[in-house]
C-alpha cells in the first residue's frame, strides 16, 4: 500500500541504524573539517615567521621592506599567510553562520556574502604584496 508524500510514517520495528539512513552521510563535512585543520596547522609556523619579521623589521626603510619582500622565499611565504588567512576566516564564519542562523536564505547570503568579502579582501592584500615585491 502507498503512502501519501503527507502521511507520517512511523518505523517501530526499525533499528536507529535503520531510521538514520538516508538522512544525510556522517562524512558531509569532512572535507571541509579538514580544510579547517589543515589551515590552522599552516597557520601556526607562518603567523610565527611574520612576527618575528616584524620584529625584526621595526623602524626598517620601505626600501628595506620592499628589498626583503623582493625575496622569494618572503614572497612565497607571504602569499602563503594571506592565502591560508583569508581561506581559514571564511571556513571559520561559515561554521558560526551554519550554526546559529536558523533561516535557509539568510544562512545562505550569509555564507555567500563572506565568502565574497574574504576572496575580495585576499585579492586585494596579494596584488598588494606583489606590486612590493615583484
Amino acid at each position: 500500500m502507498a503512502q501519501s508524500p503527507h502521511t507520517p510514517h512511523v518505523d517501530i520495528m526499525r533499528s536507529p541504524l535503520g531510521r538514520a539512513r538516508g538522512l544525510g552521510s556522517a562524512r558531509a563535512g569532512s572535507a571541509h573539517w579538514w580544510a579547517q585543520r589543515l589551515t590552522a596547522i599552516a597557520l601556526v609556523p607562518l603567523t610565527l615567521w611574520f612576527i618575528d619579521v616584524v620584529i625584526h623589521m621595526k623602524g626598517a626603510e620601505q626600501t628595506e621592506v620592499i628589498l626583503w619582500l623582493s625575496s622569494p622565499l618572503s614572497l612565497v611565504l607571504m602569499l602563503a599567510l594571506i592565502i591560508a588567512t583569508f581561506h581559514h576566516l571564511q571556513l571559520g564564519l561559515q561554521v558560526v553562520i551554519e550554526d546559529y542562523v536558523p533561516d535557509h536564505a539568510k544562512k545562505l547570503i550569509s555564507i555567500l556574502a563572506i565568502k565574497a568579502v574574504c576572496v575580495i579582501l585576499a585579492l586585494i592584500c596579494i596584488v598588494s604584496v606583489l606590486k612590493l615585491g615583484l
